[in-house]
């Protein structure tokens, strides 16, 4: 996958992620970061499971970076305390 793939891939996983665990980034640039780093943590995880890693531009590799941005967010939550915050009404 080139560039622009995980780019693309960083973008969908990471807004994705962010909209599951409830964390407020930065902006395009965090999200896109946090989906590529998930890309990458979610890659080695199946790959420590048995199962391949981020291979072509399709859905399983956003599906793989879902998993590790969301793993990426939530670890990040509870190490920082920012983690998803109640509503008071």
């Amino acid at each position: 996958m080139g560039i622009l793939g995980w780019i693309i891939v960083g973008l969908v996983a990471g807004g994705l992620a962010g909209r599951v665990t409830g964390y407020r980034g930065g902006g395009c640039i965090s999200t896109m970061i946090v989906g590529i780093v998930g890309g990458l943590l979610g890659g080695a995880l199946f790959s420590a499971a048995g199962d391949e890693g981020i291979g072509d531009f399709g859905l399983r590799s956003m599906f793989v970076a879902f998993i590790g941005a969301t793993v990426l967010l939530l670890v990040f939550g509870a190490l920082t305390g920012r983690g998803r915050r109640r509503r008071r009404w």
